[in-house]
């Protein structure tokens, strides 16, 4: 199978990726954490804060900061009982357990890890693993490797001047175990809310942020110590309290430095980690095209230009000005839920809606590599929304033009059972749901701006939208639910996106919701 036929049908024909016969080994599958072994650790704190509200720049940047601001991007939060409404009767419970996080993962199974590269006063300057199930640093390696970073990201960061640099990873089998070469599609947009989450924290606890999606893939996959069969870098994102240069200098400081030259300017190092399954079938398909996606010279760094505005021409429906959201972050998260059959249909108010779609498209603008500095960029993602039984907003399906902030009708009606027909599980009831949301990208998934690498790249940009979504719904005291499982072909259909070259990424499902029995402790102090 090409790489083209693949990536069609990871959107619109997701039998053909999948073998009929496959399923899932329980029994051998992996962890949702990766564990190290036989290496220094540096215990984290657990007496993380109750609350995100009022905290400004900090002082001073310690170790006990650092904990906090990882147990919130990613940390363990809560363990849980539930019990499946669809598996159960009243006399045989099926009791599910599960560790939960802040932020959503495609059955639970967490795919991305989170390595930091720290320069801390009470910390040996170094390159460290988050341990997600001890909330813990592992060190990886010790020394200072500003140059090395600075190399590796094309001179396009100041990273001297930044106090930590993190990065996000994708580990194949963690859920191609379950959904074979369908967790591609997944392992991006896990990334994408990961980095949504991260984005968010970042603001909350005063650091300048921002995302590079180009890297010498090879160099820091060297620095971290990742096999590249198993796993390999998605993200870089560094940290700093002072003002950072984040100009492009494509490598012309030192000429042109190739991704092999640059390892070689440190020893490999072998770290062992634990997974626990001990058979793994053939994900050869999904590491032949990270390995395409790769870059091995900064000169094949590329700006994305800007997208012309599509003017759908429908009839435009205004939504209430509103200002930015006002909320405790660590009060959102907690409350994270994504209900299913908890879902029950009640009226939606225009504030409410506005709110909701202001709050996401505002705090989705982000400092990247892709756009150019100093200019105004499109985003490259937006929303589109299926609407029923919103307060003086006749039922239909809309675009959301975030510059007016107004909604732009496309096809009047009540979309419901279409929608409900081509969700390919039975889990969530969309008659009960009055907003149902779309992440719209361009069909070509970037591919022919930046190659391969640009279907990682928009799938995690759908994913942060979808974060920002899913904590905007919760600020409006509303549940949302992200889905793969749907027919982007019929929602193409609905949106009349195909006369512009655009596609369904992801359905969210957003409203109020009954709260589900289930037994929660929390793993906070």
């Amino acid at each position: 199978m090409s790489l083209e036929t693949f990536l069609h049908n990871l959107h619109f024909n997701i039998e053909k990726i999948i073998p009929p016969d496959w399923e899932a080994d329980w029994a051998d599958a992996p962890l949702a954490y990766k564990l190290y072994r036989d290496l220094p650790v540096v215990e984290l704190s657990l007496e993380v804060p109750l609350t995100l509200e009022g905290r400004g720049i900090p002082e001073r940047l310690d170790l006990h900061t650092i904990g906090h601001f990882l147990w919130f991007v990613n940390g363990l939060t809560q363990f849980t009982q539930s019990v499946s409404p669809l598996e159960s009767t009243e006399n045989t419970a099926k009791l599910m357990h599960s560790y939960r996080r802040f932020i959503p993962s495609g059955g639970g199974l967490y795919p991305n890890e989170l390595y930091m590269y720290l320069k801390l006063e009470d910390l040996p300057v170094g390159v460290y693993h988050y341990d997600v199930a001890h909330h813990r640093l592992v060190l990886l390696r010790e020394g200072n490797f500003d140059s090395y970073l600075a190399k590796a990201l094309g001179d396009g960061c100041d990273v001297a001047t930044c106090f930590g640099t993190v990065f996000v990873s994708t580990m194949y089998w963690k859920n191609f175990f379950k959904y074979h070469s369908f967790s591609y599609r997944l392992q991006g947009l896990d990334a994408g809310v990961l980095l949504g989450q991260l984005l968010e924290v970042s603001n909350r606890f005063g650091f300048a942020s921002g995302v590079y999606y180009q890297f010498l893939d090879r160099a820091l996959n060297h620095l971290l110590g990742l096999p590249e069969q198993e796993e390999s870098v998605y993200a870089v994102i560094p940290l700093s309290i002072e003002p950072t240069n984040w100009t492009l200098n494509l490598g012309e400081k030192d000429g042109v430095i190739t991704a092999e030259e640059l390892c070689r300017e440190m020893p490999e190092i072998y770290p062992h980690h634990f997974q626990r399954s001990k058979r793994l079938a053939d994900y050869s398909m999904l590491t032949r095209i990270n390995e395409l996606s790769m870059m091995e010279i900064a000169q094949s760094f590329r700006k994305i230009e800007s997208r012309n505005y599509v003017d759908r021409n429908g009839q435009e429906v205004p939504l209430p000005q509103v200002e930015r959201l006002s909320y405790d972050l660590a009060a959102i998260c907690k409350k994270r839920y994504s209900p299913d059959m908890d879902f029950i249909l009640g009226k939606v108010s225009p504030l409410q809606l506005g709110n909701l779609l202001k709050e996401a498209a505002a705090s989705f603008s982000y400092r990247n590599d892709l756009d150019e500095i100093h200019v105004r960029n499109k985003p490259r993602v937006s929303l589109y929304g299926c609407f029923y039984n919103v307060e003086g907003i006749p039922d239909g399906a809309y675009y959301y033009d975030s510059n007016q902030h107004i909604l732009r009708s496309i096809n009047p009606g009540d979309h419901r059972f279409r929608l409900q027909s081509g969700l390919t599980g039975p889990n969530i009831n969309l008659f009960q749901v009055p907003l149902c949301l779309h992440v719209v990208g361009d069909k070509d998934h970037l591919i022919e701006a930046i190659g391969y690498r640009g279907y990682r790249i928009q799938q995690m940009e759908a994913g942060m939208l979808v974060q920002r979504l899913l904590i905007a719904a919760l600020a409006n005291g509303m549940g949302g639910h992200p889905l793969l499982g749907f027919d982007a072909n019929a929602c193409d259909e609905i949106y009349q996106l195909d006369s512009i070259g655009k596609t369904s990424l992801i359905q969210i499902p957003i409203g109020p919701y009954r709260d589900r029995a289930w037994l929660k402790g929390s793993l906070q102090s």
